[in-house]
């Protein structure tokens, strides 16, 4: 199993609406792209900074299904994040293997 992990710090002021559209939207139509079999939205709770932090995490059974992502859905689905969102969020992305 491939965990597929996505942390964003966001600004205060659309972290509602963010998290929103995340759970409302983003989050469904990557797991609808058939590349993942789940996924789910964590808050981190030892923020440093006056911003607010999130993780994305999705599931994929194989990296194949996670390349198959990033080359076929990845880039479309991060431009219409920054057409909502631009300057007011950044993100990293980490692959991990499930060992157990």
């Amino acid at each position: 199993m491939i965990l597929y992990n996505v942390t964003t710090s966001l600004e205060p002021q659309i972290a509602d609406e963010w998290v929103a559209y995340m759970l409302n939207h983003h989050m469904a139509e990557v797991v609808g792209t058939g590349c993942f079999i789940n996924s789910q939205l964590l808050r981190l709770l030892n923020e440093e900074d006056d911003g607010i932090t999130y993780a994305a995490q999705y599931f994929a059974v194989s990296l194949e299904q996670l390349d198959a992502y990033q080359e076929h859905f990845a880039p479309a689905l991060r431009e219409e994040m920054d057409r909502k969102f631009k300057g007011n969020y950044v993100s990293f992305r980490t692959t991990l293997e499930v060992v157990s």
